[in-house]
């Protein structure tokens, strides 16, 4: 399958329920193969469920004028889609601790696992293709290490090594930046930026601007459990006009200046 010849993503009108309460109300989204493309969003927006049904462990209601699909297909053997689709998440790296060394986390992605447990068959492909995924992130040196001493940065980069294990046709990133240093922030940008240059689909989700890359191409935001705006990254961030008069407009009445120091300096085209 050609990822461009379809959509990576596409929803439209989803509704997806956690417990009784509606998160994600008549969501559409679609996202094409070849773009890179980052969701903006306060916490509590919607977005971590959002990945959770991209991830195939929330699944929409059903009903009439409802569909989802990844590139292009609406059924999926997860294992399968997790070798096309890379994520990058919060929720695994808490799952990434301990004595495992990072070669190990980086196989575990072979079996969607985060360590290698006495059940899995390890092979010579597979730790070729491990050893690989760290040398292009230039983490060789944290093969033998385990998480536990790793740095954030550290151990986030391992992770995303885990992700490219499979030569993925995209991305998905999930608050990339999470407990991260200054130092650790910019090389993270650096690698996301290289990894879009060399032609992988990057799909962030957000709260901080700080993530944005250059590459990124399209913004949209949500709010509520919706797309409230989207556009070209240079349309939607432009500086503030000191005579707008609708601050309900601006993007810091989504993400606060708690979220990014200069985010007061920034205003959304609607």
């Amino acid at each position: 399958m050609n990822m461009h010849e379809h959509a990576l993503l596409d929803l439209q009108n989803v509704t997806v329920m956690r417990g009784q309460k509606v998160v994600l109300a008549n969501f559409s989204l679609r996202i094409r193969g070849d773009e890179h493309v980052a969701i903006l969003g306060p916490n509590g927006c919607g977005k971590s469920t959002l990945i959770k049904t991209i991830t195939r462990e929330c699944y929409p209601v059903a009903q009439e004028g409802s569909s989802m699909t990844i590139l292009g297909q609406e059924r999926w053997d997860v294992f399968e889609l997790r070798s096309l689709l890379g994520i990058v998440s919060n929720d695994l790296m808490s799952m990434c601790t301990g004595n495992a060394c990072g070669r190990d986390v980086v196989l575990s992605g072979f079996f969607s696992s985060t360590r290698i447990f006495p059940h899995h068959t390890v092979d010579p492909r597979h730790r070729a293709l491990a050893d690989a995924a760290l040398g292009q992130l230039q983490i060789a040196h944290l093969a033998e290490r385990p998480v536990a001493e790793m740095s954030s940065g550290e151990a986030r980069r391992v992770l995303i090594a885990r992700a490219l294990v499979h030569k993925p046709q995209a991305l998905l990133f999930d608050e990339p930046s999470n407990s991260l240093d200054v130092f650790a922030r910019q090389s993270l940008r650096e690698t996301m930026s290289s990894l879009a240059k060399g032609g992988i689909g990057i799909m962030l989700v957000t709260h901080d601007l700080s993530d944005l890359i250059p590459e990124i191409e399209r913004v949209l935001l949500m709010s509520n459990g919706r797309i409230v705006a989207e556009g070209p990254k240079d349309q939607m961030l432009q500086p503030e006009r000191p005579s707008m008069v609708k601050p309900r407009k601006r993007l810091c009445g989504f993400l606060t200046e708690r979220t990014h120091p200069s985010i007061s300096q920034l205003s959304l085209r609607f």
